[in-house]
């Protein structure tokens, strides 16, 4: 089984690692470890918005050979630029086929500081470099914005599962009870607006229940209509 970590190294502000634990939250991800951050309470970020938990379990190491101890395969975060690579490059976009061929374990993707990223070593200490690919005007991102794309990058994985995939969410249909009400709330509107008064209670009933059977109403619109009939009601003499 594959799983991943985030690990950042000597990071410099603490909403920027506010910041990634929150996107890490939001794709899946909970492992996080920080390698000698600059300030000391970094945990307090008020940018960890949802992702409190992260912060307060993330793990602090003094070394990056420290935070990969456990880990079967790391790739360093870089931008290409000015740097003699003898690493596989790794894009972003193929990131998750070429998992497919990493080991099973502990996958670390490795960020570097906000001024000056990774260093030599940190880079060469890593398996393979991941690279986002940018314009050459502007080679480098932001270590938290670095973080976000990362993180939805490896929700495009297979396995993966949101909280509720695009159309999961199905309103049931009203039951013959809920319809009811309705039909007593529309009768009760009809009869304040002296609408078919050559119709009997138990004819208008009848096709007010009719109108209301064939509408494609949901359970949810059902009680909005309902709620409608009411306050119009309400406001009729």
């Amino acid at each position: 089984m594959k799983t991943f970590c985030v690990v950042l190294v000597r990071p410099r502000d603490p909403n920027n690692i506010g910041a990634a634990a929150r996107a890490m939250a939001n794709f899946g991800l909970s492992d996080l470890r920080v390698v000698d951050p600059f300030a000391v309470a970094w945990r307090e970020a008020v940018s960890a918005v949802g992702a409190e938990d992260i912060m307060q379990h993330a793990v602090q190491y003094q070394t990056l050979d420290e935070a990969l101890a456990d880990t079967s395969f790391s790739l360093a975060a870089t931008a290409l630029r000015n740097r003699h690579l003898e690493q596989e490059i790794v894009t972003l976009p193929v990131l998750n086929t070429r998992l497919e061929k990493a080991p099973q374990g502990k996958i670390a993707l490795v960020f570097g500081n906000e001024k000056t990223g990774l260093s030599g070593d940190d880079i060469e200490r890593c398996v393979a470099v991941l690279n986002i690919p940018t314009v050459s005007k502007q080679p480098s991102i932001n270590l938290a914005q670095a973080v976000i794309l990362t993180c939805y990058e490896l929700s495009r994985r297979s396995g993966f599962a949101p909280l509720r995939p695009v159309g999961e969410f199905s309103p049931e249909a009203p039951t013959d009870a809920q319809k009811e009400i309705l039909v007593e709330k529309l009768y009760t509107l009809c009869e304040k607006a002296n609408l078919r008064p050559d119709l009997t209670t138990e004819q208008r009933k009848a096709f007010l229940r009719r109108l209301v059977g064939n509408l494609p109403l949901n359970e949810v619109q059902l009680f909005f209509a309902k709620s409608l009939a009411e306050r119009i009601s309400q406001r009729m003499k």
